[in-house]
């Protein structure tokens, strides 16, 4: 009877690093380390023939795993914030191409990217060749402000 039972441990380990793996990582890879707690609590219980043991050690895993190793395992999954599309050029200084009005879009030079511009509210005009900060961004436009 015990030798079922520790079995029941190990196909429910299973299955849960399988749903984990179908989910495609969504539960934080939590199902994986619960599940192979589990199975390896079976495998104790197949060593010493107990589903008494391999039930506890799988309790133990599980409570361990819960109360100390998931904030690591999240801590190292976890990665660091890189700003992509238009939040990465904000703050970043640009050339001016084509003159800058309030009603009057020009062109800034962005690393090497050419963009819509305008001054921001209450900025002005500026001239091509004047190097500019960027501020914000409207839609597709850039809002810049005169490098200081």
């Amino acid at each position: 009877m015990a030798v079922t039972l520790n079995w029941i441990l190990i196909v429910g380990g299973a299955l849960m690093v399988l749903a984990e793996v179908v989910l495609g990582g969504f539960a934080g890879f939590d199902l994986v380390l619960l599940g192979s707690s589990l199975i390896l609590g079976g495998a104790v219980g197949f060593a010493l023939g107990s589903f008494t043991a391999g039930l506890v050690t799988a309790s133990v895993l599980c409570v361990v795993y819960i109360a100390v190793g998931r904030r690591w395992v999240r801590a190292r999954l976890k990665r660091p914030g890189v700003q992509t599309n238009t939040d990465a050029i904000v703050g970043l200084r640009a050339m001016v191409m084509q003159r800058i009005a309030d009603h009057e879009p020009g062109q800034v030079k962005v690393r090497d990217e050419v963009w819509r511009a305008r001054p921001v509210t209450g900025g002005g005009p500026i001239e091509a060749g004047t190097e500019v900060t960027v501020e914000g961004v409207d839609g597709v436009t850039l809002m810049v402000r005169r490098a200081s």
